[in-house]
């Protein structure tokens, strides 16, 4: 205690506290424990106020939060380069020669190259899947029709499909060059050497799996299609089983090459069509009656896409062995037409005997037989190993490709089987005798994987040529059509046969070609179509001329009376297929409808059976020519059934390659 007194100088007093062990240690008493301490935090505590208690809580909370955020920032990173090291310590080494991506057998969206200076762009008309490799052909079959995924691709997809094209693109830059008016091709390639193995198949994406899960159901337009098949089949079935064509009028048959051409023709058609009992009788037919040791004349351009393309696409499709078998046997019975001087075919063959002869009238074959008929012997020799099927049909193509002649790409009609130089010059068209010479040109580059030069090279000039020399507009309707030249005179006719170079330009615009010969596609359809609408009958005739001039009271279509007869034949309906397969626009398809009712009304014979007839300008009486011929359910029927359906897997065009007589045959895939 203090004691003071004023007068007194100050001076220090002490106080001495004295506590007991007891105390010490006692509750209550300070020892530097973390009870004590707790005990002491919590008393400044309670002494805060509200508002600072509240204050340092939410700094806390806040700092917890931006924690966990940086926590989760930060492993990703982390855990990604964990990642590539064990996948890097992981991957094995890549086996040569096999690419994800495929551009030579799936068409992508390609944009100009940097330094591909003024050539224009290269446009498809559609995004693709992502790639695959293909199946042997005991799995090439066609599966139950499956839900299109085409017209509703989703965005995320086609981002990936974008990029992974784009950087295959960026690998093949420095080796592709750009040829013939912006078309890109590959330098110094060559079509990839036959073989008896086709590559197994990877695993479908997932697009194509999601697009598979469910069938696509046949819909009333293909149903329709269906009961015109098994109509003219049973017509057929009754008065020409086994023989070449049917005479429905007559209930009996005609023999062309007596080797049941209409029943080969259709084997394809009943497969993709579903119809499996009529297509099992076809095969016993074909087991047990087909026989090539015969000495009969057939035409090797007519008995290699009907008869030699229907067994391999039959055998494609169904990966039945026998089709394989017969395929091989005719093709080698066809070889003895490629011995003459030139290497250019002669155009029969006597198939029993194992010689070959011109026609009797002259030693010229025309330029679309011995042009059109490669895709098939090609094919023959990829399956079986031989080179020689290839080989022969590979030299004519190189020949012609030298050849003089030619006008802007243009070809004649007609070629020397003994000098190999084409003859009646001067003389240039589309149609008959010509035709499928530049449907092969792009179908056999497409075949190839997109390998073969020359071939593109060639389709594309002809193209230019076409353009520069055959296309005129007509009147009133300005359509566009493809006419004729003889001596440097334009001749304003046009076959139907010519009809399939909307399909063909459509085709090459899907594969990469430029965009005009898809605008271009788009006129001619729009033509072919109303050589069908501006007749009184609803179908087209062989040949049509076309007006110039605009004269009241005159269409744009005129008809001759030699050429006002209809065939049966499918070439419109083969070009709206591809049209409506590449833009999904529905118009094609009611076009091909009305084609189809008006076949019904006027050619369709009551017993069984369609029938050609000879005037299309007379509703009443068309004058039935009591004749079906096999392109009839070979060509015009398929066509018509895959126009009416939504199923891009049903005969994938990124998969698959038409022959002039519609079979399917498969697009190589590289090794």
């Amino acid at each position: 205690m203090y004691s003071a007194v004023a007068a007194s100088p100050p001076r220090r007093d002490f106080i001495s506290v004295t506590l007991s062990p007891e105390e010490a240690v006692g509750v209550g008493g300070y020892n530097n424990s973390k009870a004590w301490r707790r005990r002491s935090c919590w008393r400044k505590w309670k002494q805060l106020s509200r508002l600072q208690r509240s204050i340092i809580l939410f700094l806390f909370a806040f700092l917890a939060v931006c924690g966990v955020i940086s926590f989760t920032s930060m492993g990703e990173p982390w855990k990604s380069l964990t990642n590539k090291s064990l996948d890097e310590q992981r991957t094995e080494p890549e086996i040569p020669g096999l690419k994800l991506v495929n551009p030579a057998v799936l068409p992508a969206p390609q944009k100009a190259d940097a330094n591909a200076g003024d050539y224009p762009e290269l446009s498809p008309q559609k995004q693709p899947k992502l790639p695959h490799i293909r199946r042997s052909p005991s799995n090439l079959q066609i599966k139950p029709p499956r839900r299109d995924v085409r017209l509703k691709t989703r965005h995320a997809t086609s981002k990936i499909v974008e990029e992974l094209v784009q950087a295959d693109k960026e690998e093949k830059t420095e080796k592709s060059v750009i040829s013939w008016r912006g078309a890109v091709i590959e330098p110094d390639q060559s079509t990839e050497p036959p073989s008896s193995k086709i590559k197994e198949s990877e695993k479908p994406s997932s697009l194509e799996a999601e697009g598979q899960k469910e069938p696509v159901p046949i819909n009333e337009r293909q149903m329709a299609v269906i009961e015109a098949f098994r109509h003219a089949w049973k017509g057929y079935k009754d008065f020409a089983w086994g023989h070449d064509e049917l005479k429905p009028l007559s209930k009996s048959y005609s023999e062309w090459f007596g080797l049941g051409l209409t029943l080969i023709d259709a084997l394809d058609t009943m497969w993709i069509l579903g119809l499996k009992e009529e297509f099992e009788e076809a095969r016993i037919w074909v087991a047990n009656d087909l026989v090539f040791d015969k000495n009969v004349d057939v035409n090797l351009f007519e008995s290699t896409i009907r008869i030699l393309g229907g067994l391999l696409s039959t055998y494609h499709l169904s990966g039945d062995s026998l089709f394989l078998e017969k395929a091989k046997d005719i093709g080698n019975r066809l070889m003895p037409a490629f011995k003459t001087p030139s290497k250019i075919p002669y155009s029969d063959v006597n198939i029993g005997r194992g010689t070959a002869h011109p026609p009797r009238w002259t030693s010229d074959s025309t330029v679309a037989e011995v042009t059109s008929i490669q895709l098939e012997f090609r094919e023959l020799s990829r399956l079986t190993g031989d080179e020689k099927f290839q080989k022969a049909v590979d030299e004519v193509m190189k020949h012609v490709h030298t050849l003089s002649g030619k006008n802007d790409g243009l070809v004649p009609m007609f070629i020397n089987t003994n000098s190999g130089q084409f003859t009646h010059l001067g003389v240039y068209t589309l149609g008959a005798r010509a035709d499928s010479y530049y449907e092969y040109l792009l179908k056999q580059w497409i075949q190839g994987g997109k390998k073969e030069n020359e071939l593109l090279e060639d389709y594309m000039r002809a193209i230019e040529g076409v353009k520069k020399h055959l296309l005129q507009r007509s009147q009133p309707k300005k359509l566009t059509f493809v006419g004729e030249l003889a001596h440097g005179h334009f001749s304003a006719k046009m076959d139907h046969l010519v009809c399939f170079l909307p399909g063909t330009l459509a085709l090459g615009a899907h594969n990469g070609l430029t965009a005009d010969h898809m605008k271009l596609a788009e006129a001619l359809i729009e033509t072919c179509y109303q050589m069908y609408e501006q007749v009184e009958t609803g179908l087209s005739p062989e040949i049509v001329h076309f007006n110039l001039h605009a004269q009241k009271g005159h269409k744009d279509v005129e008809i001759k009376p030699a050429d006002r007869h209809n065939l049966l034949r499918p070439e419109t309906v083969e070009s709206l297929f591809y049209m409506y397969r590449f833009t999904g626009d529905k118009k094609y398809q009611d076009w091909g409808w009305e084609i189809l009712q008006n076949f019904n009304k006027y050619t369709r014979v009551p017993t069984g059976g369609y029938t050609s007839i000879n005037n299309v300008q007379n509703p009443s009486n068309p004058e039935p020519r009591d004749k079906m011929e096999s392109f009839f359910l070979g060509e015009t029927l398929k066509y018509m059934f895959l126009l009416f359906s939504d199923d891009v897997d049903l005969i994938n065009l990124d998969k698959f390659v038409f022959n002039t007589e519609a079979h399917p045959l498969p697009i190589w895939v590289p090794a």
